[in-house]
């Protein structure tokens, strides 16, 4: 409340014929967007994969695939092992896979202050 309304009179801006301003809403904090920032299921997978070199069958060379992908099915990395078996002369030997979640609860911290700049 301006001070002249607590005295009784109008606000300035009333007195003008103009409408008081619409209050912004507050912005969001962290820990209302922390449910929508977090995906669920969607993980960044890395798969390391063993193929047998065309020219000398007998080495193993590795390749380091990586790509966020839907666990547990992984369908980013069945398309790429489809596509590696269908296009590329290596025949595949192993696949390893390892698997994080994007986000999880215990890497945010809440700031028990506020800081403004400027």
């Amino acid at each position: 409340m301006a001070c002249s309304e607590a005295r009784g009179g109008e606000s300035p801006l009333a007195r003008q014929g103009r409408a008081a301003p619409e209050r912004r809403q507050a912005p969001m904090l962290l820990r209302d967007i922390e449910a929508i920032v977090r995906i669920p299921d969607w993980r960044l997978t890395t798969a390391e994969i063993l193929y047998h070199m065309p020219d000398h069958p007998g080495l193993l060379q590795s390749f380091v695939w990586q790509k966020v992908d839907h666990a547990p099915r992984f369908p980013e990395l069945h398309r790429f092992l489809d596509f590696w078996q269908r296009e590329i002369h290596g025949p595949l030997h192993s696949v390893r896979v390892a698997s994080a979640a994007l986000t999880r609860p215990a890497e945010f911290r809440y700031a028990a202050g506020q800081f403004n700049l400027h």
